[in-house]
């Protein structure tokens, strides 16, 4: 019977897992962030306040773990595009937000094509994912910008995704790539 004790439990049950499960990616990208995509499982288990095991049962390769959370941090960015729009003091404040997120998934992504192990089918999966769904949230933050008479009409959403992308590789201690997307995101401003 629908909505009966057993059926509301299920459903419950099943939040419970969602939400475990963001958790877990959500640790996992921190600590990837942190210390790349060879990082002990065991850390982001303990990160995650769960136990290996449950990390192998979501995930039973690395490579799962890593296109996981390459799925969920392009996700969140993408659709963290409308919010911040809605919320932000100005469209380019938003873009200005957005790309700070994108950066910081920038970072998380490094060391993804060693994680696949050049499986190149799963890799250009993902890259189309990528781009299918960040283009078009970076896209729509960029065009309100130039709406609101913030950023050049000439700029489009790829070559300033590629550009942030190109300023993030190789960053270490000694180069940040942070303060020259900061300085590019400023050039865009009229």
């Amino acid at each position: 019977m629908p909505g009966d004790k057993h059926e509301r439990g299920s459903s419950r049950r099943r939040a419970d897992v969602i939400r475990n499960e963001q958790a877990l990616l959500d640790a996992a990208a921190a600590t990837f962030a942190e210390h790349g995509v060879d990082a002990p499982v065991r850390a982001i288990a303990a990160r995650a306040g769960i136990g290996i095991g449950t990390v192998y049962r979501h995930f039973p390769t690395r490579a799962d773990l890593v296109i996981a959370v390459y799925r969920h941090q392009v996700d969140s960015c993408a659709e963290a595009g409308p919010v911040l729009l809605a919320s932000a003091s100005s469209p380019h404040a938003a873009l200005k937000q957005w790309i700070d997120l994108f950066v910081d998934f920038l970072v998380t992504k490094h060391g993804l094509a060693e994680a696949l192990q050049s499986d190149s089918a799963r890799f250009e999966s993902l890259h189309a994912y990528f781009l299918d769904r960040m283009v078009p949230a970076c896209a729509a933050l960029l065009e309100a910008a130039v709406q609101a008479g913030e950023a050049p009409a000439d700029v489009t959403a790829y070559s300033l995704m590629r550009g942030i992308g190109n300023l993030c590789i190789g960053a270490d201690s000694h180069y940040d790539a942070r303060r020259l997307v900061d300085l590019l995101v400023m050039g865009l401003r009229q």
